[in-house]
């Protein structure tokens, strides 16, 4: 039977490496290429030997510790090459360092990962700690009566005892108020005279207007239902909700409007 077993999971090929340089407890500016490199090599081939999935990341480090190696195995050419050509100069101890960049980004994944460390143990720290709702604590708070005249002399309580004496004054004024009335049998002679300039004919809404009040309107009503009692005119509409037309009848006269007696 066919056992698989999964090794430790790295989150890339930086992980990795700071993995073996702290295993075999070596300094990081100094790595000693050759034994990370072989190791790195083992520990992938032991990840495709268990059928687990390599990252093409993974193969790319193993390639560039692959060019470290092979670059610190070459003599090492004069100091004007790498000035010449631009390339990393270790002025120290006078020789090109191949392993200065990737130092430099170990350096710097090993910050930040021990930020990412830290910041997991306080969401750990955290998560230990359990907090209830907000309660309502209004009863418990001890209410403080106000004064209401606080901060008032006497002279602030004399001069709002004359404002209300004056505005008591004012309520007991009696004003009488006149309002002017017109009868019907006035408003019977408005309409007959207003029928004979227009020729005994004319319309509804020419009688009234927005200014006019509540009691001219049932004066005016009142009025036109007298007159088509009293047979001298007669009201009309040529269509539904059309304005109503007030035709003067022909055997009317409405030249005795003005004497006849109304009883309202």
């Amino acid at each position: 039977m066919k056992v698989t077993f999964k090794l430790e999971a790295f989150e890339g090929p930086l992980d990795l490496l700071l993995h073996l340089i702290d295993k075999a407890e070596v300094d990081i500016y100094n790595i000693p290429i050759k034994m990370i490199t072989d190791q790195y090599l083992e520990v992938l081939q032991g990840m495709q030997e268990l059928e687990l999935e390599v990252t093409s990341e993974f193969l790319v480090m193993a390639a560039t510790l692959l060019a470290i190696k092979s670059k610190m195995l070459l003599p090492k050419p004069p100091p004007e090459i790498f000035v010449d050509e631009g390339m990393d100069w270790d002025g120290m101890d006078g020789e090109f360092d191949p392993r200065t960049e990737l130092v430099n980004k170990l350096i710097e994944y090993r910050k930040y990962k021990e930020i990412a460390d830290h910041l997991r143990e306080k969401e750990t720290e955290r998560s230990l700690i359990y907090t209830r709702e907000a309660c309502d604590l209004s009863p418990f708070v001890q209410k403080v009566v106000v004064n209401p005249v606080e901060g008032l002399a006497i002279a602030d309580l004399l001069l709002a005892f004359r404002k209300a004496l004056r505005k008591q004054a004012g309520r007991n004024r009696v004003a009488t108020i006149h309002r002017d009335e017109i009868s019907v049998k006035d408003r019977i002679r408005q309409v007959a005279e207003y029928l004979q300039e227009r020729g005994g004919r004319m319309l509804f809404s020419a009688l009234l207007s927005e200014e006019n009040t509540r009691e001219e309107i049932v004066v005016t009503f009142l009025a036109l239902l007298e007159l088509m009692k009293m047979k001298q005119i007669v009201c009309y509409q040529h269509k539904l909700f059309e304005d109503i037309v007030i035709q003067a009848r022909e055997e009317g006269n409405l030249d005795a409007v003005a004497e006849i007696e109304v009883d309202y």
